[in-house]
């Protein structure tokens, strides 16, 4: 990515601003945000501005922003002004299009579950309803609010305190936690596009955070400038806690047939390489750091 587009906030229209602001931080989790207004009506919105930001004590925060075009707020920030209490429900998959809906600007005076035809039901402490159709509802006292600015764009940040968390049990596993798959959360993407966070796409990547990794300078230089590993290859390898020795690794591979057949190529060094990602597949680093090892000493031999 050699040719970058440098741009100055301010110097661009803050519309087009906005939309490679949004294009570039994402995905982004979804609040669903539950209020209630002064006359009791209740109010369903989504704000992709939201994130947690602390578990002891549980904070969440999401951004009520003014709008760019005209400059006005939604009703969720005069609500949450008013009542400091709000209801933080997560989307998924299952009502992705009705949280769309809710999205629209009705008035004041009509309530998003009436028209997206979602559940509202009753919260343990707050007043504003939970969505029966969310996985995970989130009840919350509104700490704090921060106006960022004054004009169109501009954040209001909506701190917010869990006071309940509400979790479905079908989405829980067997180890006690949330299994991603079950839970399928939307996130946000630029413009209209949306990402769908479950299935081949979502993998775990597992590196101890106890342990100390020997890092990419511990990495032999034929490996460092392979022209077969991808660059994410080389970042599990300096994940490492360790390297074999040459003997161990000669000892752990020689006499496979398909190192045989690798030492045998024109270019061993490189055939060792194409091994390397099996290793890394099925969760055998050892046998990835070997090949790396052997691979090292035919570059230094050639």
């Amino acid at each position: 990515m050699s040719n970058m587009r440098t741009i100055i906030p301010g110097d661009i229209p803050v519309r087009d601003f906005h939309q490679f602001l949004l294009g570039s931080v994402a995905p982004r989790p979804i609040a669903f945000v539950s209020t209630i207004n002064e006359d009791g009506v209740a109010n369903l919105a989504p704000y992709s501005f939201f994130n947690a930001f602390s578990s002891n004590p549980p904070i969440l925060v999401f951004s009520s922003n003014r709008k760019v075009a005209d400059n006005t707020t939604k009703d969720t920030l005069k609500n949450v002004q008013t009542s400091k209490e709000c209801v933080i429900n997560v989307v998924n998959y299952q009502i992705v299009r009705q949280m769309a809906v809710s999205s629209v600007e009705f008035s004041s005076n009509v309530s998003e579950f009436d028209k997206t035809g979602l559940t509202p039901i009753p919260s343990d402490i707050v007043r504003p309803f939970r969505v029966k159709e969310s996985p995970v509802q989130m009840e919350c006292k509104v700490k704090d609010i921060i106006t960022l600015g004054d004009q169109g764009g501009a954040g209001h940040l909506i701190i917010c305190d869990v006071v309940r968390f509400h979790i479905a049990e079908e989405v829980i596993n067997e180890n006690g936690r949330i299994d991603p798959h079950k839970m399928d959360l939307m996130g946000r993407m630029g413009r209209s596009f949306y990402v769908r966070a479950s299935g081949p796409n979502v993998f775990p990547i597992y590196q101890s955070l106890s342990e100390q990794a020997l890092g990419y300078s511990a990495i032999p230089e034929s490996a460092r400038k392979s022209a077969v590993l991808s660059a994410n290859q080389i970042g599990m390898l300096a994940s490492l806690e360790n390297w074999p020795s040459l003997e161990e690794a000669k000892k752990l591979l020689l006499g496979k047939g398909v190192i045989e057949e690798a030492l045998a190529s024109d270019h061993p060094t490189a055939s060792l390489h194409q091994l390397v990602p099996e290793g890394f597949d099925q969760n055998e680093k050892e046998y990835a750091a070997a090949l790396i090892v052997l691979a090292d000493q035919h570059a230094y031999l050639s």
